[in-house]
């Protein structure tokens, strides 16, 4: 059984590794392939390998989604606010120090994971049905915090509110994975056209390591931010970023160590949240409950098992990525690969949302621009799960 559960293990860091790479391949989409194929073509393998198979992938893509996010501009739902700061390292020859900062925060925090588990699982199970009333508010209460905390206010609410009137149409769209165009517009290729429009040219890149491997305050910031949204709905890594750093102020090379450990964090939580409170948080989580239901202690412990080593594995594995895209990104015409990932954003979109899908994309993609051009933190523009979420709670 164990030489079973490092081949699972290790075909989930293979997996997780090309769906973060891959610019609109999440891991929601492949945990509903493999939903569907358990139940029919895969019925005889062991639910236990699959979980394996699942925590493995999605803490690698954890790692791994921040290369295409910092060197082509195109993030996935978790690392939208990678970009800016990315982006500024990029543009100073230092594209492969931005992405090993988000890796030793996504190191510390499968390190720091482990001994967080049972004492958040027990208190959250305690407390989760006291405060669930309160959800609602705490996820208001979230939204005008981010809001608030712009120097346009007007601004910020103006996209806050765009693009969650945008987020009620599309999940109220009978769509296959609705977040794919919906997300992929306001974060990704609204980006790419700006990046291509700006005509940016990449200079030469340097492999050097971070001056501070181990910066405390963004690693606390994370540790008292993250396990709020790893237990509730409608946040996400993203969301617990700008809490963190609203606490605890850092900068931009801190605030990549930040968004690395909380992408990895949340996620960990996620299945916590799973066996405390038997809520799914992630769409990996509810890949999980669909395989095994409710956790077992046993269970969790191959979890948080499964979370270390491939989350220790990633590491070096999300280095060795990034020093070879540093490498060859600049004998790339950066405007050229942008309008390459733009296709392949185009493609995945209408094969998995077919054409309505698409129209959804090109519409989030124009909201993407304007709320861009407003000049707020992307950030307000998870109004788009956020509205819809309190909305859910509230009716």
């Amino acid at each position: 059984m164990l030489l079973e559960i490092l081949l699972f293990l290790v075909l989930g860091i293979i997996a997780g590794t090309f769906s973060g790479l891959i610019p609109g391949i999440h891991i929601n989409l492949v945990g509903v392939v493999l939903i569907s194929l358990s139940a029919s073509v895969l019925s005889f393998i062991n639910p236990i390998y699959f979980v394996v198979f699942i925590v493995a992938m999605a803490i690698s893509h954890t790692f791994l989604d921040f290369i295409p996010s910092v060197f082509l501009g195109c993030p996935d739902t978790e690392t939208e606010l990678s970009v800016l700061p990315g982006h500024e390292l990029l543009r100073d020859g230092r594209g492969y120090e931005a992405v090993c900062l988000t890796a030793y925060g996504g190191l510390f925090a499968v390190l720091l994971l482990p001994l967080l588990a049972y004492p958040l699982s027990f208190v959250f199970s305690k407390i989760y049905e006291p405060i669930k009333i309160l959800i609602p508010g705490i996820l208001i209460f979230v939204s005008v915090f981010l809001v608030l905390t712009e120097r346009k206010m007007k601004n910020a609410l103006v996209v806050f509110l765009l693009t969650g009137i945008l987020g009620l149409l599309v999940l109220n769209m009978n769509l296959k994975e609705p977040l794919l165009p919906l997300l992929s517009g306001l974060f990704g290729s609204s980006m790419l056209l700006i990046s291509i429009n700006d005509r940016i040219d990449i200079p030469a890149q340097k492999i050097t390591e971070p001056a501070e491997k181990f910066p405390k305050k963004p690693l606390l910031a994370s540790i008292i931010a993250s396990p709020l949204c790893g237990f509730l709905p409608g946040l996400g890594s993203g969301q617990a970023a700008i809490i963190g750093n609203s606490i605890l102020k850092t900068d931009k090379k801190g605030f990549l160590f930040l968004l690395g450990a909380t992408n990895t964090l949340v996620m960990g939580f996620s299945f916590l949240a799973l066996y405390a409170i038997s809520r799914t948080r992630t769409g990996a989580a509810v890949a999980v409950q669909e395989m095994m239901g409710s956790l077992t202690p046993e269970i969790l412990i191959l979890i948080l098992f499964t979370i270390l080593i491939s989350g220790i594995a990633c590491f070096f594995l999300t280095k060795r990525i990034a020093r070879f895209s540093a490498q060859k990104i600049g004998r790339i015409k950066y405007r050229n690969l942008s309008f390459i990932t733009l296709g392949i954003l185009a493609i995945v979109v209408f094969l998995v949302s077919g054409f309505f899908g698409f129209i959804v994309l090109l519409v989030s993609t124009a909201t993407g621009i304007y709320c861009i051009s407003l000049g707020v933190k992307r950030t307000n523009m998870m109004g788009c799960l956020l509205l819809p979420t309190i909305l859910i709670y509230l009716i």
